[in-house]
């Protein structure tokens, strides 16, 4: 692999920003530091620019097995890196699901032929597969996951006595999507009532509502502390959930850890009158209250990392009626980008971004050598133009399925070189796959 040399960019880690140089060797961040003289293969100027770590995506959907008409794991994983996400964690509920140690590998294989991320995938949890989910490696693989609400396919675990069992037995972390199903039903039992099959979009976040979420979580985070389980809740979108959550402990120390993703601090329910089921997504975008409520949560540690809950379907599908549009929103893109705009508004700074999307996520799950601008680790880098606007467009959108929320919108910044464990996977909107991603290893 060869040599690079970064030259003059503002570097943000470890909440502090400096003028520095970077030198990568063999993938790896060889030396930091001002005026660097060594020679390297190719040197880039990044005078003006902004360099963070590789943003570290805990929760994406890419879709593979069993679902390519929506997604590739190939597909998702080049739209990642364009939006400076160079490692990325998979959900189980593709086709087959990804319930036995084979059909996890399966995903593993795919991703080291095609991802030009790097890449884990999580084992997923049913109500009869314990034994399996018990002999994940736990330095391997980045956690068990366990649908607590059905959301989108056939996962629900709602057997008491199999969550106890996993809950007090595993060795990894275990992440749950949480709401209550009951809550759910019988909410949509009332709407369909009242709209038969002609339910309004804007009531998804009635039917799917904040009790259902607080429900949920609640009984996750009962069942932890009982078996000190390391836990964590998948999106959070609830100003309600803010009171499970510590924020008196550091994040290493933490048993029990929740995620913010951006679609719940971008849109609100107002939002479903111009895009309708565009947002449609579970748990659901909710008032505008809890924008507000889940951002200080995040300023004040409660909230430990943002994600994207990334969850493409093609267009058509997305066309249909309340019920049989499916919930999911194409975002893994653009994600940095979002919080780029918090960041010009004031409302975060740049190194906060970095703590929640780079760092955080390493100690949360115990990544090996990435998530900091560190020498020795690996060079998993971003390079953006923070006064550089970019209009998204059918032309630059990279998922499959070829649409976004965003489209026709302009962010204040652009994301101009993207490094995935030292090779540069995209530069000025090219990408260059003659590597692949690494998986990904864990200090467990």
């Amino acid at each position: 692999m060869k040599s690079t040399l970064i030259k003059n960019a503002q570097l943000v880690n470890e909440g502090s920003t400096i003028t520095s140089d970077v030198l990568i060797i063999d993938g790896r961040i060889a030396q930091i530091g001002q005026n660097i003289t060594a020679e390297a293969d190719e040197t880039i100027d990044a005078t003006g620019l902004h360099l963070l770590p590789g943003i570290i995506d805990d929760q994406v959907h890419f879709r593979e097995p069993g679902l390519t008409h929506k997604a590739t794991i190939g597909s998702e994983a080049r739209a990642a890196v364009a939006g400076g996400v160079t490692s990325f964690m998979e959900m189980p509920n593709t086709v087959p699901n990804a319930v036995t140690q084979e059909l996890l590998e399966d995903k593993y294989n795919i991703a080291a032929e095609t991802s030009l991320a790097n890449y884990s995938f999580f084992m997923g949890a049913t109500n009869d597969n314990l034994s399996e989910v018990l002999l994940t490696n736990p330095n391997t693989v980045c956690g068990i996951k366990i649908f607590m609400g059905s959301s989108t396919g056939n996962m629900l675990v709602d057997n008491v006595e199999t969550l106890e069992q996993i809950f007090s037995k595993a060795k990894l972390p275990i992440a749950v999507h949480c709401e209550d199903e009951q809550i759910i039903r019988d909410n949509m039992a009332l709407y369909e009532e009242k709209y038969g099959d002609d339910i309004p979009v804007k009531c998804h976040p009635e039917i799917r509502n904040e009790a259902a979420c607080f429900k949920s979580s609640f009984m996750a985070v009962k069942l932890a502390e009982k078996h000190n389980t390391r836990l964590h809740i998948l999106h959070i979108s609830t100003e309600e959930e803010l009171k499970l959550f510590r924020n008196d402990i550091p994040l290493e120390q933490k048993r029990i850890t929740a995620e913010l993703c951006v679609h719940h601090m971008w849109f609100d329910k107002e939002d479903y009158d111009t895009l309708g089921a565009q947002i449609k997504c579970n748990p659901a975008i909710k008032e505008a209250r809890h924008k507000k409520t889940l951002l200080q949560g995040l300023l004040d540690n409660k909230l430990d990392i943002i994600a994207t809950d990334h969850a493409p379907h093609t267009w058509e599908e997305k066309q249909g009626t309340y019920k049989k549009a499916p919930s999911g929103v194409p975002l893994v893109q653009h994600s940095l980008q979002m919080m780029l705009e918090f960041v010009r508004e004031g409302k975060l700074t740049l190194e906060k971004v970095v703590e929640k999307m780079c760092h955080a996520p390493a100690i949360l799950f115990n990544v090996r050598e990435r998530g900091y601008i560190r020498e020795g680790y690996w060079a998993d880098l971003v390079l953006v133009g923070l006064n550089k606007p970019y209009t998204v467009s059918k032309d630059n959108i990279h998922y499959q399925c070829n649409w976004s929320p965003f489209e026709n919108h302009t962010f204040h910044s652009t994301i101009t070189h993207t490094f995935v464990s030292g090779h540069l996977a995209f530069a000025n909107g090219a990408f260059d796959e003659s590597r692949r991603g690494e998986r990904l290893l864990f200090d467990r």
